[in-house]
């Protein structure tokens, strides 16, 4: 029995058609936060463990049950990352980001949580995030969803994926509707679940999002935000809904889409999918105009929205790792340093180009052709002399050649 060490449930080994796809994706959002001028951040995998506590909300099942936390030599509380934007807000407020308000970030990188794994979900996983801090105005939302629109479009995957947005009003209205379900799920707290029994007096917004059955049937007479916006909260959601349909968005109202931590204002938004089972969240990000406060900074406004590349690349399918647009084939091993020569220069001139210069030189050739590249240039020796040839369209033939010459 092999003494290798197995992998670590809830990881994953990425690799061929699966890890072209995940850079496809990667490679893609790149290419789109230029479009849209987001600027690039890099963040720590782990931060002290007080940032994800205070910002995410010590009641959370991501903080109480899901994160990876530890104590390091020198006694300080650390926890590997379970999201971006805590760290980003941290990032914020201690190097001085102010100066560039309003800022609009994109990062992208591994995180981690202790749950169970299931299709598309694992305990090391991989997100695009995309923020816009510093901008409290309606247009910043629009921007946001624009962009993840743009994306997912770009990905060949916008085709059953839909937006689905609801606000959740400004402070004023978030506090009389939090008050009006405090007392309406009140009244019921013996029926309720135990987790939403426990969410009743500190998140009663989360008791919306529940899935257990004994909830549900409470759920559907909850009192609804429409019932407690303000002037100013409607206006700032039909000024979001009307920029959507200028930049040709598509969205659909879900008045039962919620965010549970105080923070949250307004937009609250997410992109879904039935191709992906019960995970059918694809995108999904609002409003945390409260967030900076909760870490000790100034009142701040900001947008963002996170995507799991693994979701993603699951909808965008496998990828064929694509094939060099030049093989070159050493049919006689003291050619060895000349085709090195030709293969390099090839590269530094933009042109992919592989080597096949081990086995047996005789079925070198014969295995490049099979490899499928455009063009095969072998060398070998014939009567003294190196020799050249070619197979391949003669317009890439001559290119090619020109290149070497």
């Amino acid at each position: 029995m092999s003494n290798t060490p197995k992998a670590i449930r809830g990881t994953q080994d990425i690799f061929g058609p699966d890890a072209e796809a995940f850079a496809f994706v990667v490679e893609t959002f790149e290419r789109v936060r230029k479009l849209y001028r987001f600027r690039r951040a890099e963040m720590p995998v782990f931060e002290k463990t007080e940032v994800f506590a205070r910002s995410i909300g010590e009641t959370t099942d991501v903080v109480s049950k899901e994160m990876y936390s530890f104590e390091d030599r020198g006694g300080d509380s650390l926890t590997l990352r379970p999201e971006f934007t805590a760290g980003i807000a941290r990032a914020y407020l201690t190097n001085g980001w102010q100066q560039h308000a309003p800022l609009k970030l994109a990062t992208h990188g591994p995180l981690f949580r202790y749950e169970r794994p299931q299709k598309g979900r694992y305990r090391q996983f991989h997100q695009l995030d995309a923020e816009i801090i510093g901008a409290g105005e309606p247009q910043a939302d629009v921007e946001l969803l624009a962009m993840a629109d743009q994306l997912l479009r770009e990905l060949c995957i916008a085709d059953g994926v839909t937006l689905q947005i609801n606000t959740l009003g400004d402070g004023d209205t978030r506090a009389a509707w939090r008050a009006a379900l405090i007392e309406y799920f009140g009244a019921v707290r013996g029926e309720l679940s135990e987790d939403s029994q426990d969410r009743l007096d500190k998140n009663p917004l989360r008791i919306l999002d529940s899935k257990d059955p004994r909830d549900k049937a409470f759920v559907a007479d909850a009192p609804q935000v429409d019932e407690f916006l303000s002037s100013a909260a409607q206006d700032f959601f039909g000024a979001v809904t009307s920029g959507l349909d200028a930049a040709g968005v598509a969205w659909e109202r879900a008045p039962s889409l919620v965010r549970g931590l105080d923070y949250y204002r307004h937009t609250a938004f997410e992109f879904v999918t039935d191709r992906l089972g019960a995970q059918g969240t694809v995108l999904g990000g609002g409003r945390y105009d409260g967030l900076m406060e909760s870490l000790g900074g100034p009142a701040t406004p900001a947008v963002g929205w996170a995507a799991g590349i693994e979701r993603l690349a699951m909808l965008v399918g496998e990828r064929e790792e694509a094939s060099a647009d030049v093989f070159i084939v050493v049919e006689d091993d003291t050619l060895l340093d000349d085709s090195i020569a030709a293969l390099t220069r090839l590269r530094r001139q933009g042109v992919s180009a592989d080597l096949f210069a081990s086995g047996s030189p005789r079925k070198r050739f014969d295995k490049a052709v099979k490899a499928g590249a455009e063009t095969i240039m072998a060398l070998a020796m014939r009567d003294g002399e190196k020799a050249v040839r070619f197979k391949g369209e003669d317009a890439e033939v001559s290119r090619i050649e020109g290149l070497l010459t």
